[in-house]
């Protein structure tokens, strides 16, 4: 637990540290893959460096943590540290890393603050980097000691990889093709909760293997999972992305991939609640695996299914969608289309960005939210003001954790 001391310390220099963060973590990126530039070309996601959503997602969850950790009465750490977590044990991070991200953080911070940064300001949030990474340790051992083949507990960090054999590729749409996993030998998946997410490594050319995260859209049945990977072309200074066109120009039927066991903390909670599901683009692919698991458990929860994309044909399990909602007793599902071509808007489609005004949300909801973060901002915000609670609302972020509170 942190110091009376040092927290006071924390307190009162939060507003100072809050301010500089952003210069120091691009200073602390820039030191430690000088020292270890192995890390950048196999750990880190070099599209997320080159963006800065890295830099930016550090940044955030330092502030954040250390926020909440000196609050006297707003919300603790727990829920960010968990999603920290997952995120890391789903890359197969080593305690052993953390001593070396302490070093080259503090040099950085040394490098940004100069002589502001007294010894004892030093000693306070050295004090507070330590509080989160033994709280991380902890969540993450608690993750490998728990993850495995059915009937196997247990995986250690960095062994969280095993080849599975590409069973089946699908087009969802031009950009996202779907592909059904399996292991070579048939052998038992480690089991997945409806929400969780796999990470893929890939040796690019060059050599350098980079790792991504999907959502399961059906975690395992019969030994087998499925996985959906939309391309993304070069969007002016924003680059391509490395591992999805990889996979849509190189990964087919008996092809093999390196796959994490799942993790991932946006899961179904199991409890009679109405659901709100809020999905854009690629963001659909989580609440696909909730649908086909309300189906399958033969749920009569009321579901308000909600979907934002940018037309009818870049809409990935558009029809799987549409049939898993009317399977379901109590579901409703709502549409929006940027260009809706020449479709006619009705009940469920309609033209533009999402738009709640007219949708009626269930009272007592558990809300579950995925897309880009401006999308799932504004939904958050026009739910708690059709009076879903804060605490009931979850999300999932597609890249480095970052907390929708701060967007």
């Amino acid at each position: 637990m942190l110091s009376a001391a040092s927290a006071n310390v924390v307190r009162a220099t939060l507003p100072a540290i809050g301010a500089a963060i952003g210069d120091i973590t691009p200073a602390f990126y820039r030191r430690l893959f000088a020292a270890h530039p192995e890390l950048e070309r196999n750990l880190f996601n070099r599209a997320n460096q080159a963006r800065g959503d890295q830099q930016r997602a550090l940044a955030g969850s330092i502030a954040a943590y250390a926020a909440r950790l000196v609050s006297e009465d707003g919300p603790g750490p727990d829920g960010l540290l968990t999603r920290v977590a997952h995120k890391h044990a789903s890359l197969g991070i080593p305690a052993r890393l953390y001593p070396v991200v302490r070093d080259h953080l503090f040099a950085a911070i040394a490098e940004v603050l100069g002589d502001a940064l007294t010894p004892e300001v030093a000693t306070a949030w050295e004090e507070v980097y330590w509080e989160m990474a033994h709280a991380l340790i902890g969540i993450e051992n608690g993750l490998y000691a728990e993850r495995g083949p059915r009937g196997i507990a247990g995986i250690e960090p960095g062994r969280a990889w095993r080849a599975l054999t590409v069973r089946r590729r699908e087009q969802e749409t031009p950009q996202t093709v779907s592909l059904t996993l399996a292991a070579p030998d048939g052998a038992p998946l480690p089991a997945a909760q409806p929400g969780q997410y796999v990470s893929v490594a890939v040796r690019l050319p060059g050599g350098a293997r980079q790792i991504r995260q999907y959502s399961l859209t059906r975690t395992p049945a019969r030994d087998v999972v499925r996985i959906s990977v939309k391309a993304v072309p070069a969007n002016g200074a924003a680059p391509a992305g490395e591992v999805s066109n990889f996979v849509h120009a190189n990964v087919f039927e008996g092809d093999e991939l390196q796959v994490s066991a799942p993790f991932g903390e946006m899961t179904l909670a199991e409890t009679d609640a109405p659901l709100v599901l809020a999905s854009a683009g690629i963001g659909i692919t989580p609440m696909i695996a909730f649908l086909h698991h309300l189906q399958r458990t033969g749920s009569r929860r009321q579901v308000l299914v909600l979907h934002a994309d940018r037309s009818p044909a870049c809409h990935a399990h558009r029809a799987e969608l549409t049939a898993l909602t009317g399977a379901l007793p109590s579901a409703v599902l709502h549409r929006w289309y940027e260009d809706m071509g020449t479709r006619a808007e009705d009940a469920s489609r309609h033209a533009g960005l999402i738009d709640l005004d007219s949708v009626r949300v269930p009272a007592g909801a558990d809300a579950y939210l995925c897309g880009p973060l401006p999308f799932m901002a504004a939904v958050r915000d026009s739910l708690i003001a059709r009076g879903v609670r804060p605490g009931r609302i979850r999300y999932e972020v597609f890249g480095p954790a970052r907390e929708l509170e701060t967007v």
